[in-house]
């Protein structure tokens, strides 16, 4: 009886641990499912970002470019989500430069933000905007990246300065020395100045390519699909009545314009006929156009 308890308890084990390995086995397929579901419009997103690391391409600065098309009245609700995104990211990680929006004389609404990046996350800001826009049933019109290797112009920059710190040098140490006239010290003096100079612009240069490469530069562009409910194209009655008006708009333009062409042939054509129908001409178009009546001359007494 002892012998067949123990055989039991043995098996009960021995199924425990099988269940445990079954599991342990099945943890990896569940997480491999998990990402294969992943959303397809944010692999569509990361597919159609362009992106470069930074660790492939050191001292480029790029520029990111968006452009996105979408309902006009989804725009502004669309612009304040990318706008929070980079709050939360930090003022050390992200920073908005410039907002604006605006609706244009064909009632299309346009907007744009730009922001300042950490280059390690431009690439994945992109990627989240497009998922939010294709959320929002809005699409990817244009996604371009523009790079420029300051980095080496920052190398030259540096070689440069160096050349121009030996000259200074050389130069300083010869206006130390005694003998020297006038003109050549006025001379040594004007070219000391001018390195100097020189030596600012540099150093200004650098600072800013630095700048261009710790931080990227990310544009969204939000172009509307043409106009605000009621107002633009999908308003039938609307759309009827603005094309009316441009027709209208463009007659009068013509008549006008013809009229301003015509008109002052016109006055002076009237201004002829009036003097012609005038007294004056009018008594002497009769005398020049009546008959000599012959002089009658009466015989005397």
């Amino acid at each position: 009886m002892q012998k067949n308890l123990l055989a039991g308890a043995m098996a009960l084990a021995l199924i425990g641990c099988a269940q445990e390995n079954t599991a342990d086995e099945a943890a990896p397929d569940a997480a491999t499912v998990a990402t294969e579901a992943a959303p397809a419009a944010e692999r569509a997103a990361d597919a159609a970002t362009p992106g470069i690391s930074p660790t492939v391409a050191p001292g480029v600065a790029f520029d990111y470019s968006y452009a996105f098309r979408l309902d006009d009245d989804r725009i502004s609700q669309i612009q304040q989500d990318h706008a929070e995104a980079c709050e939360l990211l930090g003022l050390a990680r992200c920073r908005i430069v410039d907002v604006r929006y605006g609706l244009g004389d064909d009632k299309n609404v346009s907007a744009q933000t730009l922001f300042k990046l950490d280059p390690g996350i431009a690439r994945r800001f992109g990627a989240d905007a497009i998922a939010s826009v294709e959320k929002a049933e809005g699409v990817l019109a244009e996604a371009t990246v523009a790079g420029e290797d300051v980095g080496t112009q920052i190398i030259a920059s540096q070689q440069r300065s160096a050349g121009n710190a030996a000259e200074i040098e050389r130069i300083e140490a010869r206006l130390q020395q005694r003998g020297l006239g006038q003109a050549e010290r006025a001379e040594l003096r004007g070219q000391l100045a001018v390195l100097r100079g020189q030596q600012d612009t540099e150093s200004t240069q650098r600072r800013s390519g630095e700048a261009r490469i710790a931080s990227t530069s990310v544009v969204f562009n939000y172009l509307g699909n043409g106009g605000l409910p009621g107002i633009g194209h999908d308003n039938v009655f609307s759309t009827a009545s603005e094309t009316f008006l441009r027709s209208g708009s463009t007659a009068l333009s013509i008549i006008l314009t013809i009229g301003a062409a015509i008109l002052p042939w016109g006055l002076v054509l009237a201004l002829l006929i009036w003097l012609w129908r005038s007294g004056p001409v009018r008594g002497a178009r009769q005398r020049w156009t009546s008959p000599a009546k012959p002089e009658v001359v009466l015989p005397p007494g």
